[in-house]
């Protein structure tokens, strides 16, 4: 077989590998937004208080921000295949511990087990892409793996109460468990660490070249201690982080806390209502991070394309606190939502940034470290939203109460943009090549 076939056989197996690896990460947004649909059902079954479901929820998210640089280290050593495959399982063993609890110290395990597993996914993922796809492939792929997933927490709003109506919560996270073990055994099945592994040529530009010269300086044999300093030391990743964190801080907490409430209270809709507008932004996000990193692989720029978009974000979240006295028309808050969740997405470009500031076998350390980072600013600023509104929500009502409560969000994505201006512009390539 030549050369030049064994590479077509390459380029069109890793569409195998990356869709494998993107349907377990359809699960992972699943489970992120999956609780609050049943949360009546779990109240009902356990006596949960609502401080009890808020740590139910929770415990998804702390779970994944404490595996980050675990996940990271697993990825560089064993390779994405063993750690995707093994997450996946923990993360089905979760849900059938939380479809079939018997009390609520078993479901709390479940829930916390969903979120260990589920941290191996996103890493995992990316890690396949830097060996399987081009470097100008990179962004554009990462902005599909984000719009398909986001696709998953669709899935966990009204087709998820629906089956749940039809088939009890218990039978529905049941199901979900034996589909996640199956899909455990796929990935283990067909993903592949590298096109090496199956025989083929190396697909990504940067990894062939240094094959070639047999360049031992980046690629040689690096203790994982050793390979978390180096991460650590690159200066440039640290812009990278904070934009990244900054950004979905403000996104997150406002979309998965704080928005229906917002809605709720400034415009006085019913909860119904003020999901549907909340929702829009989360299409925003999906479409955004599709153009998002096809538009920066497509200029063959990062620096520009993430400060278009964060000064886009920042002028919607002015309007949205400032405009009106924080009280903008209704009628314009569906397309100001979308163009919010649509900007938001140049945490994508933030993903490639990482990979090209970063030795090309750290990247899993360098993505893991900026997800820790994430999700504890994401934890951070829902807890300061809070605060501040049990602070004011005596003295403050409707559109000044919010106006308090939402400012940090506002603080956060100028921050963003902030930080944006200090990243290193890499032209879509590893700058250690």
């Amino acid at each position: 077989m030549g050369k030049d076939e064994e590479m077509e056989r390459g380029l069109r197996y890793r569409w195998i590998v990356w869709g494998v690896m993107v349907l377990s990460y359809v699960v992972v947004f699943f489970h992120r937004l999956a609780a609050g649909v049943v949360r009546n059902d779990l109240v009902e079954a356990f006596g949960l208080s609502g401080a009890a479901f808020g740590t139910l929820a929770s415990l998804y998210f702390y779970a994944y921000m404490m595996m980050q640089i675990p996940v990271g280290l697993l990825v560089d050593s064993l390779g994405a295949r063993i750690t995707i495959s093994v997450g996946t399982l923990i993360a089905g063993v979760g849900a059938l511990f939380f479809g079939y609890a018997p009390t609520a110290s078993v479901l709390f395990l479940g829930r916390f087990l969903v979120g260990i597993g589920v941290a191996t996914v996103f890493v995992s993922i990316l890690k396949v892409q830097s060996q399987w796809f081009r470097e100008r492939e990179f962004a554009t792929l990462s902005g599909m793996t984000s719009l398909i997933g986001n696709g998953g927490g669709l899935l966990a709003q009204t087709p998820l109460a629906l089956a749940v109506a039809f088939l009890t919560w218990r039978t529905t996270f049941a199901a979900i468990g034996v589909f996640s073990v199956f899909l455990a055994g796929v990935c283990y099945l067909f993903v592949r660490n590298s096109p090496q592994d199956m025989g083929f040529p190396s697909i990504n530009e940067s990894e062939r070249k240094r094959n070639e010269s047999s360049d031992k300086s980046i690629g040689g044999k690096i203790s994982l201690k050793e390979g978390f300093k180096q991460v650590v030391r690159v200066r440039h990743l640290w812009p990278v982080i904070f934009f990244f964190s900054f950004n979905q801080g403000a996104s997150l907490s406002f979309t998965s806390a704080w928005g229906v409430a917002y809605m709720e209270s400034v415009y006085g809709l019913p909860t119904t209502s003020a999901s549907s507008y909340i929702a829009v932004i989360l299409i925003g996000l999906m479409v955004g991070s599709l153009f998002s990193g096809w538009f920066s692989d497509r200029m063959g720029r990062r620096k520009w394309p993430m400060l278009f978009l964060a000064s886009l974000n920042v002028a919607t979240w002015a309007i949205l606190v400032f405009y009106n006295g924080g009280q903008p028309p209704l009628a314009i808050l569906k397309p100001l939502f979308f163009i919010m969740g649509f900007t938001a997405t140049g945490y994508v470009v933030s993903w490639a940034l990482a990979r090209e500031v970063t030795p090309s076998n750290f990247t899993g350390i360098a993505i893991s470290l900026m997800n820790t980072a994430c999700f504890l600013s994401i934890g951070l600023f829902t807890t300061l939203l809070g605060k501040i509104l049990d602070r004011y929500g005596n003295l403050l009502q409707g559109p000044l109460l919010f106006q308090r409560v939402l400012f940090p969000c506002f603080a956060a994505v100028l921050l963003s943009f902030v930080c944006a201006l200090f990243v290193p512009e890499t032209k879509g390539e590893n700058i250690y090549r």
